[in-house]
């Protein structure tokens, strides 16, 4: 017969064995109640919400998914999701897809999903991992958000910044053909009608280059930046053709709305040079070194190898005042001139927040 102690055993071990069992079977319990509470939270959102397990096996889709696409409970579970792609946009889908289950970085893309119509709309596609306590991924959730209408507009909105854009550059053209019409046979007006050409015509510059964007394929444009802007209005001066008039230093994404000033603004130096500074001489030169400080950039504009300077000009013509004007109001900064025997030099400050995106 067992001993009172091995009775004793006996029950406290078919305790914990019963107490283990009932634990389980609340565990499981806890888990079935919290999936179904989340398939009745998700089921509730106006997005498309999906899961995956840890190696990216689409295992859940809430109600949103399967009235969008009007696919058949349970046919898009595993890869068969990738199908409901636009074939064009598959390939870019899944290098991100990859990307995301091989580092656990956010998933996020855009591509074109079959509707239940049978027509493809555009829909923003995003998953986080969530990390259990072993710092693992134990699962993903996603939502997928149709975006069609937002880019329709966007689409509609960019003909209408193209015709826009279009429109402008014709404006430039008419005026400075206004301006020569106007001006025609009056030798004491040609001086002044070339000079005010050559700032519409540094307009007409700045404004084609800011909006490269709009005559080509998404993808092929570039930021705009403010040594690239420079050297497209440098272009039409032979003294940069012949590396006389250079650009160095640092750099920054000049916005549509600051490349107006900046192009009056070097465009009247650069004319300024080449009429009575260091660019009238066969040898002479200018260097512009671009740096930033702090909230600011600074731009040193450098003449020398032209004639010799014995002071200031006795008074400031228009251009002057047109840069003066430029910098203080539009770009919210201040420039200097020193004029030393050697030329010209200019230290210019503008806001870095007048000049960025």
């Amino acid at each position: 017969m067992p001993t009172r102690s091995e009775i004793k055993n006996f029950r406290l071990d078919e305790y914990r064995d019963r107490r283990h069992s009932d634990s389980q079977l609340q565990e499981r319990g806890a888990l079935q109640l919290s999936g179904d509470a989340f398939h009745a939270l998700a089921d509730t959102m106006p997005q498309m919400v999906w899961s995956t397990l840890p190696d990216g096996d689409h295992d859940y889709y809430n109600a949103r998914w399967y009235e969008f696409t009007g696919a058949p409970a349970g046919s898009t579970d595993g890869e068969a999701w990738a199908d409901m792609f636009h074939p064009d946009d598959q390939p870019e889908a899944w290098r991100r897809w990859k990307l995301s289950l091989a580092t656990g970085e956010p998933y996020e893309v855009e591509y074109r999903l079959r509707h239940r119509s049978g027509q493809y709309r555009w829909v923003l596609g995003r998953a986080l991992p969530i990390i259990g306590p072993d710092q693992k991924i134990q699962r993903w959730i996603g939502t997928c958000t149709d975006i069609e209408d937002a880019k329709q507009i966007a689409s509609h909105n960019e003909i209408l910044s193209q015709e826009l854009s279009h429109r402008i550059k014709n404006i430039f053209a008419i005026i400075s053909g206004l301006v020569s019409m106007t001006l025609r046979g009056d030798e004491k007006l040609a001086a002044m009608a070339d000079t005010l050409k050559g700032r519409i015509a540094a307009l007409g510059r700045a404004h084609e280059y800011v909006r490269p964007h709009n005559d080509k394929p998404e993808g092929d444009s570039k930021e705009v930046t403010i040594r690239h802007l420079l050297s497209e209005i440098f272009a039409s001066y032979p003294a940069f053709t012949d590396q006389r008039l250079t650009i160095s230093g640092g750099d920054i994404v000049v916005s549509d709305r600051a490349a107006t000033p900046v192009a009056l603004v070097f465009h009247e130096l650069a004319t300024n040079s080449m009429k009575y500074g260091a660019l009238a001489a066969e040898h002479g030169r200018v260097d512009v070194v671009i740096s930033p400080d702090g909230g600011m950039l600074r731009f040193n504009w450098t003449e020398s190898g032209g004639a010799a300077i014995s002071g200031a000009p006795a008074r400031s013509g228009f251009g002057s005042k047109l840069v003066d004007m430029s910098v203080t109001q539009q770009l919210g900064g201040s420039l200097e001139r020193s004029w030393l025997p050697t030329g010209l030099q200019i230290m210019m400050e503008v806001q870095a927040s007048r000049l960025a995106r």
